[in-house]
Order: structure tokens, then sequence, then C-alpha cells
């Protein structure tokens, strides 16, 4: 098993989609993984505000979406009642948001990961997406994923100080740099 055979099985025509064929050649984008079976995320619990509380999503979709559209208004289309969705709480309020995506089994390894991770503005810079996504992927882990793969960005280095690994490069013209 490669990793580029495993993003083929997961992305099957990825490159030919015209939102990323059509994007400049010198945006690099990295594909990141943590073995879960072997990795354990940092024992540290990132220093965030006490009054930060953590766990699966199950509130008013509406409200979700509008945490979610003070990030980023394109991803709320992706934010569904089907979707599983780990978030950070101040009080009742939501401050931070990922998905908790399952990307079935590829090559005997049941894959997922956190995506559309984001941050309300106010409450960014304080440890919080940090400390939720290292939650979020200890909860792939309790729930018997093999690898948390985390998909098409570019903070290469704030996912790596959860212990997860770079292992494919790419632009719009498909992988430029691959680790096996």
């Amino acid at each position: 098993m490669t990793y580029k055979e495993l993003f083929d099985s997961m992305y099957p025509g990825f490159f030919q989609d015209t939102s990323i064929s059509g994007m400049p050649e010198e945006r690099i984008f990295t594909e990141l993984v943590m073995d879960l079976r072997k990795n354990k995320s940092p024992e540290v619990v990132f220093d965030c505000p006490e009054a930060i509380s953590f766990g699966k999503f199950c509130g008013n979709i509406d409200i979700l979406h509008e945490a979610v559209a003070r990030v980023n208004e394109n991803w709320v289309q992706f934010f569904s009642v089907e979707e599983q969705v780990f978030c950070a709480l101040a009080e009742d309020r939501i401050v931070a948001f990922c998905i908790l995506s399952d990307w079935g089994r590829h090559q005997g390894l049941h894959i997922g990961g956190p995506g559309c991770v984001g941050t309300i503005p106010e409450y960014r810079k304080k440890g919080i997406g940090l400390e939720m996504v290292r939650q979020a992927t200890d909860t792939l882990r309790e729930e018997g994923f093999d690898l948390s793969w985390i998909h098409y960005t570019q903070l290469e280095q704030w996912y790596g100080k959860l212990g997860y690994q770079s292992v494919l490069k790419w632009n719009c013209r498909g992988i430029i740099s691959n680790k096996e």
C-alpha cells in the first residue's frame, strides 16, 4: 500500500475536477496522516480557556450553520444533520467545529479524519482548535478507525503539532511529492 494509492482510491478523479485543475500551479496543498493503530495524540492538553468544553454536536443545525458561516460561507453546504460534527463550546455557543469524516474502507483500512476545521474569529489563537482536533482524533481512534487523514490543507505545521505526518503534496497538476 502506498499513500498515493490510498489517495486515488479515496478521491477518484480528484485532479480532473475543474475546481482543482483550474487552481494556480503555485498553490500547493498537503495530505497528512496519523496511524491511529500506532500513534497516540499528544498527551498534553493544549492551553485553551477553561470554560471551553468539547464533544459531538447534537443541537440545532441552523446554529451550527451560523458558526460555520462566520468562518467560511462555502463550507455551510458540507455540514448537515447526517454528518458527524465535533465542536468546541463556550457555554452553549459553538466556537470551533470540524466534520468527522468517514471515508470508508480502502485497502483494508478504515479511514476517517477531521475536515472543514474552523474557529470563529474572536476565539482564534487560544489553542481551542488544536485541542478540538486532538480530541476529535481521539474520538476517531475510539470508534475503531485505522487512519486519520487530513485532506486538502496548507496547515502542515499546525497539524504536525498533533502528530500528523505529511504523506503527499499536490497542486493543480497532481501529486508533486510522495513520502512512503
